[in-house]
């Protein structure tokens, strides 16, 4: 009769409060309002994109779990997440075999070539997008507009970014902000977000754009699971209360990008410094979706506060070098990943503190003469 090992560690023993399937299923909890809100305002093109994203991921999941001694994940929700996360990644209007690419590279690629959960190095979710974004650079950028904006053309308009970096780029805008961009250029903006815009304005004092009010609750042009701003904030918020993540990282990574967008981002625009669009900027393209789901992933993001602090700094400074003076419009992905090359190094260098306490042995005084 075989008798199964146990390996017994020295103490001490660490008993997590969260298993790993409760974790992932309360993640894809948090991230379900915000796909809702891109099904309703994209249509049943993004919900099919969604089925089709998770299916693929799952269907990889359960035949890598069939071969050999692989352990069995199908259960733990691990699948399901990546697979949530990669339809939330893409525009309602990529052709299905997108996805299917982009899970299944995910999954099989990121994911088992790297010995299974807990040990691949970046976001399998975030790699599948990254892959096919710059395999299928035409199918990921055609976008449609939600159904908000209904007297807008539902498909191939320009995403808030798209649309600000081409107007730069000819340079038909300068001394604009980005605001005034969009506005000069005859971006289209809801009535309820114009009503907000003037209250604001009219009760407050404050000068706030409408295409803000747009890109915070979602009604813009995007990918399906990164519109809405707002639920993508409550979601964390809800992590955040079952302390499945913490505000180290997301937090230190969306100040700095705001703090570098405030001080250098009108620079491009012939503003200057200290004149930058941050707030638009921040509640557009992946960057909440990217800050609170993504750059917080546990196995690729490092292991102690300070190095947390390190590792989301670094991510918000490569998004705002990236996204204001790079080629592409968004830069969230890329810099997650950047920054996910250096994990070792700052687990490396910003040690934990070790259990216990050292006594330190008095200094010897040294014999008067």
């Amino acid at each position: 009769m075989d008798v199964p090992k146990t390996i017994v560690s020295s103490s001490p023993h660490l008993h997590a409060r969260s298993s790993t399937a409760s974790i992932m299923w309360d993640v894809s909890i948090a991230l379900t309002p915000a796909a809702l809100w891109g099904v309703y305002v994209f249509g049943f093109r993004a919900l099919a994109i969604l089925l089709v994203s998770i299916a693929t991921a799952v269907l990889v999941e359960y035949l890598l779990n069939m071969k050999g001694n692989n352990p069995k994940t199908i259960l733990d929700g691990s699948a399901f997440l990546t697979g949530l996360l990669v339809g939330m990644n893409m525009p309602a209007d990529a052709a299905f075999a997108v996805p299917v690419i982009a899970s299944a590279f995910a999954i099989f690629v990121v994911k088992w070539t790297f010995g299974g959960l807990g040990a691949n190095w970046v976001n399998p979710a975030l790699a599948g997008r990254v892959f096919v974004f710059f395999s299928f650079t035409g199918l990921m950028n055609t976008y449609r507009m939600p159904r908000t904006l209904a007297t807008v053309d539902a498909v191939g308009s320009a995403t808030v970014l798209t649309e600000i970096k081409l107007a730069i780029g000819e340079g038909a805008v300068n001394g604009l902000s980005s605001a005034g961009v969009l506005a000069e250029t005859g971006y289209p903006f809801t009535g309820f977000a114009g009503s907000v815009s003037s209250w604001f304005q009219q009760t407050l004092g404050i000068g706030l754009s409408p295409y803000t009010v747009d890109a915070f609750f979602g009604n813009i042009a995007g990918c399906i699971g990164e519109v809405s701003a707002f639920l993508l904030i409550a979601g964390a918020l809800y992590l955040m209360v079952k302390k499945i993540i913490t505000w180290h990282i997301p937090v230190s990574f969306l100040a700095t990008f705001s703090m570098l967008a405030w001080l250098f981002g009108g620079v491009r625009n012939g503003l200057g410094l200290f004149q930058g669009d941050f707030v638009l900027q921040l509640f557009s393209g992946g960057m909440m979706l990217g800050a609170f789901f993504m750059a917080t992933d546990m196995v690729t993001s490092p292991t102690t506060h300070k190095g947390m602090v390190i590792f989301g700094v670094g991510i918000g400074f490569f998004a705002f070098l990236l996204r204001f003076f790079g080629s592409l419009p968004e830069s969230v992905s890329l810099a997650i990943i950047l920054m996910n090359i250096f994990v070792p190094m700052i687990d490396r260098y910003i040690l934990p503190k070790r259990f216990g306490e050292t006594i330190k042995e008095p200094k010897k005084q040294e014999a008067k003469a």
